[in-house]
């Protein structure tokens, strides 16, 4: 039996392999309007990044947008804090005539990343670009592990665990085969199925019920990319929508298929609350189990169905908010009507907003499936001891 399950899974990844496989500059916000010499310049490549700390803030100045909106730019001194620029001083022009939306704001003591960008003409541009945020995620990142460990005990602990190595499956593994030309859809169905399975056995061990959750798993993940893959078809998504999306051309050795992105973009949007739900329905299913152990497979079908579907109906408002989060500057855009969102037609048809519907409506749909295939599997399979 358990050689027929294992065919019949490796058999419903064959339609995935049919969607063939494919065989910098960086792009910084510039506010500075004229060159800062630096006479000991050590020899830089083009966009060289360093840590600097503001140590004076030379001048400011208020600027009125045309829309009425009050901005500030302001010269800075810098002191360098590492690399080449280590203990070195060099100054930010922030001040012109450009209105960059994106100019930061510093304050003395902040520390910050920074573009030296050398000229042909022997001087050098210096640019802040960014906050050094390092720190601060850090420390977050610290107090909710901590939180979660105090919280869940060994359990909290395996799921850190968990989430660590989730990353770096997705860092060393999904990513690189998708740069290096494999399916994208295939890379992130399995990518999936590992990422979960390790959560899976982490939190209940090898034992029967993880196996019925990865089953479970497998069976809505493949139905979730096929029907991702039919409705992309159909909508006739390219995937190569969005700023981040088109920094991609030409990137590492092989083309980027921008399709196959957007479908294991999709799937793996989809793994957080597919793993939610699947890991509830059967939990669900062996409580009632061992709480009313009379009751026939059909009964205890219908009655952990229910509540899978009080438990669906949250998740699926959540996915929505999410996307919804996600997406929150094109909403406002449809708000004011601000071309190309002048009528619904448009909205609808615009491809940045097609390709985010078709996401949240694929992800809900194969949520929806997951509940009553994970139920009825458990309700067929799963044994429970019960003391009389």
């Amino acid at each position: 039996m358990k050689k027929k399950l294992f065919i019949l899974l490796l058999l419903m990844f064959v339609p995935f392999t049919l969607y063939g496989a494919e065989s910098n500059d960086n792009v910084i916000n510039d506010t500075s309007v004229e060159a800062t010499p630096f006479d000991a310049r050590p020899q830089l490549e083009a966009g060289t990044i360093f840590k600097a700390k503001v140590i004076k803030i030379i001048e400011e100045q208020d600027k009125i947008r045309n829309d009425g909106q009050l901005y500030q730019q302001q010269n800075v001194l810098l002191r360098g804090l590492d690399g080449d620029f280590r203990g070195q001083e060099m100054t930010f022009y922030g001040i012109g005539d450009i209105d960059v939306l994106s100019a930061i704001h510093v304050e003395v003591g902040d520390k910050v990343l920074v573009l030296a960008s050398p000229e042909i003409d022997g001087t050098t541009h210096f640019y802040i670009t960014e906050h050094l945020r390092t720190w601060p995620l850090f420390f977050l990142a610290l107090f909710f592990v901590a939180l979660v460990v105090l919280v869940g005990r060994s359990q909290g602990a395996r799921s850190i665990l968990a989430l660590i190595l989730s990353f770096v499956i997705i860092m060393t593994l999904v990513l690189p085969l998708i740069l290096r030309g494999f399916n994208p859809i295939v890379v992130a169905v399995a990518g999936s199925v590992l990422i979960l399975g390790i959560n899976i056995y982490l939190t209940w061990g090898i034992n029967l019920k993880a196996h019925l959750a990865m089953v479970s798993i497998v069976i809505s993940l493949i139905v979730t990319g096929l029907l991702a893959l039919f409705t992309v078809e159909i909508t006739r998504l390219t995937g190569a929508t969005g700023e981040d999306v088109m920094s991609l051309i030409n990137v590492g050795e092989y083309t980027v298929d921008f399709k196959g992105l957007l479908l294991a973009g999709i799937i793996l949007c989809t793994i957080g609350v597919l793993d939610d739900v699947i890991i509830s329905q059967i939990s669900s299913v062996q409580q009632i189990k061992i709480a009313s152990h009379h009751l026939t497979t059909t009964q205890l079908f219908v009655r952990s169905l229910r509540i899978g579907v009080d438990h669906l109906s949250s998740m699926t408002n959540t996915l929505f908010l999410a996307y919804a989060g996600a997406a929150l500057p094109l909403l406002l855009l449809f708000y004011v009507k601000q071309e190309p969102f002048l009528s619904i037609s448009q909205i609808l048809n615009n491809e940045m907003i097609a390709t985010e519907i078709v996401r949240t409506l694929v992800a809900s749909i194969g949520l929806t499936l997951s509940v009553p295939f994970s139920t009825l599997i458990a309700a067929k399979f799963l044994k429970v001891k019960v003391k009389e």
